[in-house]
């Protein structure tokens, strides 16, 4: 199998709304016009009354109730109201899927989006709205394989549990490549900007590949601490076996480790979305 095989599926590629692909498309693009990709998504009845509904959540506490994207943006910010944006977009982008608990994958996908904004804003190698869209679709090639493809991504699944093997070994094995290839290959078809594609292909083992990209080790840093998160790991043992080495690579500073308890009690205030 090939991954042009799963992305010539288009039927089953995510549905993510247009206004979000521009958003992340103008990453790249510093004098992008921010108030116009607003007022767009205004215009889209469902991404607009998903974010609003969590605007006005008690996590961000606002003294009033936010009844527009406008007043969002007075309230909140660009800055933060283009996270929700591209979060809410991705999280809208499938229904329920086969083999995945989706409501999981994206509750994950945003803690590793949060802790990714955290790490980069220690770092002045990763901008903190790129590190934030990374994580967010990290782990956009699996979810592909299972809406192409479902039942081997459940062959895969089984292979993972009868043999212990990780799950990139077993998608080589069962698929010939792996999902964050595939990943990237869908990224560069919907012309994404290029950073963030290499970021999703190298994020497991970034150390691996020719030039080390800062935006991928902050990822790879992400996944761990959201791993331990998952798995209620103590701090002693996150710290134990902290990867040093990426962390350098990502720009972070010396004293990293002394800040990872306040990582580890970092939660997404996003999880409303993945409902």
């Amino acid at each position: 199998m090939e991954i042009k095989d799963l992305l010539a599926q288009t039927s089953k590629l995510p549905n993510v709304p247009e206004v979000v692909r521009e958003l992340i498309q103008a990453l790249n693009q510093p004098n992008a016009d921010y108030s116009e990709i607003a007022q767009k998504v205004s215009k889209d009845q469902t991404l607009s009354l998903k974010i609003l509904r969590l605007v006005n959540s008690a996590h961000f506490g606002l003294s009033r109730k936010v009844s527009s994207i406008d007043e969002a943006t007075v309230m909140l910010g660009m800055e933060k109201l283009k996270t929700l944006v591209i979060a809410s977009g991705f999280a809208n982008s499938t229904g329920d899927v086969e083999g995945l608990d989706i409501k999981s994958f994206w509750s994950e996908s945003f803690r590793v989006a949060t802790l990714a904004k955290w790490l980069a804003e220690q770092t002045d190698k990763v901008e903190a709205d790129k590190a934030f869209t990374a994580g967010v679709i990290h782990n956009i090639g699996r979810l592909l394989l299972h809406l192409a493809q479902p039942n081997r991504a459940q062959a895969i699944q089984t292979l993972i549990e009868e043999s212990g093997v990780s799950r990139s070994e077993a998608e080589r094995e069962r698929l010939g490549f792996a999902t964050q290839d595939a990943g990237k290959e869908l990224l560069d078809m919907w012309k994404f900007p290029e950073e963030l594609g290499i970021a999703v292909q190298q994020h497991k083992k970034p150390l691996t590949f020719q030039e080390t990209q800062a935006l991928s080790c902050v990822i790879n840093i992400a996944c761990y601490l959201n791993a331990a998160i998952r798995d209620q790991k103590d701090e002693e043992a996150v710290i134990e076996g902290f990867p040093t080495e990426v962390a350098i690579n990502a720009g972070l500073p010396a004293d990293i480790v002394d800040k990872l308890p306040e990582a580890l009690t970092i939660e997404s205030g996003l999880d409303s979305l993945a409902a």
